[in-house]
């Protein structure tokens, strides 16, 4: 059996969405140096709706993999749906991750919140703090 499926390695030699929006409505970007994996989401909203992101990501192939099939899985949805995307949703939507690169999903999931709670922000919309993460303390970049 392959280290990685047949999607994870699509994600990764063919990124989606990637690149840079200049005037993006909301920006996310976790990850640290011990960890090795950084990712930035870029959202651009209208009408409550993500009409565009894009990501950039320094990191091994699981990460790329996750940014470019969570920007797929959020593109076009409404702020809400895509606050209830998971990494175990992104995980299976490339048809699993190995164990030890699941933390690369939990990423892109924090990426995609921190980006939403930075368009919240911008825009004076009132939003439950759990509902993110706390960035600064990862259990995976904690160890």
């Amino acid at each position: 059996m392959a280290l990685y499926s047949e999607k994870v390695m699509d994600h990764f030699r063919n990124p989606r969405n990637v690149g840079v929006i200049e005037d993006a409505d909301g920006v996310g970007e976790v990850g640290n140096a011990k960890c090795g994996d950084i990712m930035k989401i870029y959202l651009k909203i209208k009408d409550g709706i993500i009409e565009d992101v894009k990501f950039e990501t320094f990191g091994c192939g699981s990460a790329i993999a996750s940014s470019s099939m969570a920007t797929e899985m959020i593109k076009g949805k409404r702020v809400e749906d895509a606050m209830e995307l998971t990494n175990k949703a992104v995980a299976e939507a490339l048809d699993g991750l190995p164990a030890h690169k699941l933390h690369c999903s939990v990423l892109a999931e924090e990426a995609i919140k921190s980006a939403l709670k930075d368009y919240y922000d911008k825009n004076g919309i009132a939003y439950d703090e759990k509902q993110f993460p706390d960035c600064e303390h990862c259990e995976h970049c904690d160890k």
